[in-house]
């Protein structure tokens, strides 16, 4: 079998939550011209349509999903409509997460609800999905799951504690997916963008701040929306067919340099 029909995702059906912009629409659209067929999910209706018209402009199938992944009943009424729509899921990207409608901060000026909202938004939708997918993963006898975290799971992680601490949850919720669903032919692997250049974030960060993070990675850049769905493309294709329980970092070299700025908060 060659490369190119190794990479193949032709005959699949994904789902990628939080599809309506940056790498999760990224994503999406990689998964789609390697032959998948699409549920793209965003809370918001009008971005999860909009990467739909995206990816069917390139001759790809996709249906939008909208839904609150935060939510029990709506995150199972998802996966069941996806699953419905083309007869099984083969491949589920759970990309939801950052800080919702919270702000970087220090953790003495927290409250409840700002702690309880960042780790819902992150671990506990990327759990709730997991469950969902598993179980219609399992009835069509295996399949595929990755899971989005953060370099921040991986430092200490200054003005950003429930969300480094939720992503750290993130990654050891894979590895314990992996292992417990691997009977059932499913497998569960973590990817950890670096910075991505997304609206919130230029919008939260100074132009100096930014060169210095930019000087700080050995690659030179920060991370595309591209950099992050290349690896995925990776994770859901036969190349990776006894990968399981991973966590890839996809950031430049960031987590090894000595360099890094201290973030703003």
């Amino acid at each position: 079998m060659s490369d190119a029909a190794d990479m193949s995702l032709q005959g699949r059906a994904a789902l990628v939550t939080g599809a309506g912009a940056g790498a999760g629409r990224a994503i999406a659209l990689r998964l789609a011209r390697a032959g998948c067929a699409v549920a793209v999910n965003d809370i918001d209706a009008a971005s999860a349509e909009a990467t739909v018209a995206m990816l069917r402009a390139g001759n790809a199938t996709a249906v939008a999903f909208p839904a609150d992944v935060r939510v029990d009943a709506q995150v199972d009424a998802l996966v069941a409509a996806a699953a419905a729509q083309w007869g099984g899921l083969d491949v589920a990207v759970n990309n939801v997460g950052m800080l919702g409608a919270h702000r970087a901060q220090p953790f003495l000026e927290l409250d409840g609800a700002a702690i309880r909202g960042v780790i819902e938004q992150n671990l506990v939708a990327t759990a709730l999905c997991c469950r969902a997918e598993a179980a219609a993963m399992a009835a069509r006898g295996g399949g595929c799951i990755v899971n989005v975290s953060s370099g921040e799971s991986q430092r200490p992680a200054i003005g950003l504690a429930p969300y480094g601490a939720a992503k750290a949850g993130i990654n050891h919720l894979s590895r314990t997916l992996a292992a417990e669903l691997g009977p059932y032919g499913i497998r569960v692997n973590t990817v950890a963008p670096g910075t991505m250049l997304t609206e919130r974030v230029r919008a939260a960060l100074s132009d100096d701040y930014l060169q210095a993070l930019r000087a700080s990675i050995p690659l030179g850049r920060l991370t595309e929306p591209d950099d992050l769905a290349g690896v995925v493309l990776f994770l859901a294709s036969d190349l990776a067919a006894h990968v399981t329980g991973q966590f890839l970092l996809v950031d430049g070299g960031a987590e090894l340099s000595r360099n890094r700025p201290a973030r703003p908060t």
